[in-house]
């Protein structure tokens, strides 16, 4: 069996990759996390008990707990996940992302060379070949900076980040590159657009507003709503990783994308849309949910307060806040090298997928309570500029 090391594999698409790579029965996985606010043993649970699942709790920035994770699980691959991910937490904190983005991943990388400069051609121990070893960066297509109405973004697009966390990405990505150039370890990188599914830390669109609107809270949008992203089910992005690291050529990269473009407020449309069929409201659901303006103080004073009124649809939650600093106004990813050159392409749409979040977190409280009720409860991040 091949043995990777994941890192950041308590967070969201990372707890995806760890649960998929465990699935197919051919990999022993250990799971490399330093358990910050994101990252969730929980996310594991299908998967904790099983003999090919192994767990350490660790920086990536401390280089003696990294080198000894190399020495002691002889890994065949890297899978290297492990970073600060949200734009609103950059702008509100940008040094934390220098830190795990940039120092993290230099860390990583000098680690990784120093272990793969002492295989060879494998030996008794269990050490793999030094040709089977793969470094595999996962990174994001916010490195790409925004697009205008037109266009989408492929593998040489030129890097344009314009917040702290895409900023701190592609630092990131730069410094692979240089590690295969430089020292020949064999790296790959992909770039992927916006994931969703479950498991999603509730900071992010698609599980706030689920959960916004279980709760009865205003549904956040900013701006207008017409911010373009392109969406990608975790699920499908977690195959793809274990087809690129398994079928990719180091020293390349490849861009992983849903072809799925929506407006942020097509997006919280949808998502009202399958609650009223899924969860509709009811006096027998919950006695009817009202919008009350001397109820709990809003998180954020730029929401537009609305008159109390019954709620019939979710949609009647919709609120536009003040825009982020710095919002990029579309994405786009162009998946053709994947699919052409590797058999890859997304099996959901955005529909069959976004149906499946939705009704995930209907019949998942179990994992998703505990953290609005005592982590994040879903007010608003990224203010400190503007």
């Amino acid at each position: 069996m091949k043995r990777v090391l994941i890192t950041g594999g308590a967070g969201f698409i990372g707890s995806a990759l760890v649960r998929h790579m465990i699935s197919t029965g051919v990999y022993r996985v250990l799971n490399f996390d330093k358990l910050t606010y994101a990252g969730n043993l929980a996310s594991l649970r299908e998967v904790h008990d099983s003999p090919n699942y192994s767990f350490r709790q660790a920086d990536i920035c401390d280089r003696q707990a990294v080198t000894d994770a190399f020495a002691e699980f002889k890994p065949h691959a890297v899978m290297h996940l492990a970073a600060e991910s949200h734009v609103d937490r950059s702008i509100d904190g940008p040094s934390a992302f220098v830190q795990t983005n940039i120092v993290g991943t230099a860390t990583l990388l000098e680690c990784a060379t120093a272990y793969w400069r002492t295989l060879s051609g494998g030996s008794a121990t269990q050490r793999p070949a030094a040709s089977e070893f793969r470094f595999l960066h996962i990174s994001t297509d916010e490195v790409y900076g925004s697009l205008g109405a037109e266009g989408l973004f492929t593998e040489h697009t030129s890097y344009d980040p314009r917040s702290p966390y895409s900023a701190s990405k592609a630092a990131s990505d730069h410094l692979v590159r240089a590690w295969h150039h430089t020292y020949g370890l064999p790296t790959l990188i992909t770039n992927c657009s916006n994931n969703y599914g479950p498991f999603h830390f509730p900071e992010k669109l698609i599980p706030l507003v689920i959960l916004n609107a279980l709760e009865g809270k205003a549904l956040p949008i900013y701006g207008k709503g017409d911010n373009v992203r392109d969406w990608l089910y975790v699920e499908d992005h977690a195959k793809a990783l274990a087809l690129v690291l398994e079928k990719g050529v180091p020293g390349e990269s490849y861009n992983v994308g849903g072809n799925n473009e929506r407006t942020n407020l097509q997006v919280v449309e949808t998502i009202c849309d399958i609650l009223d069929k899924l969860h509709p409201r009811s006096d027998e659901n919950d006695k009817c949910l009202l919008i009350r303006d001397k109820e709990k103080p809003r998180q954020s004073s730029t929401i537009n307060h609305q008159p109390t009124k019954a709620i019939k649809s979710y949609k009647d939650l919709i609120t536009f806040v003040k825009d982020r600093p710095g919002h990029d106004m579309r994405y786009a990813i162009d998946a053709t090298r994947i699919k052409n050159e590797l058999g890859w392409s997304a099996a959901e749409s955005f529909e069959t997928g976004i149906a499946k979040t939705v009704q995930w977190y209907l019949d998942n409280d179990w994992w998703w309570r505990p953290i609005r009720d005592k982590q994040y409860s879903g007010q608003r991040l990224g203010k400190l500029i503007n």
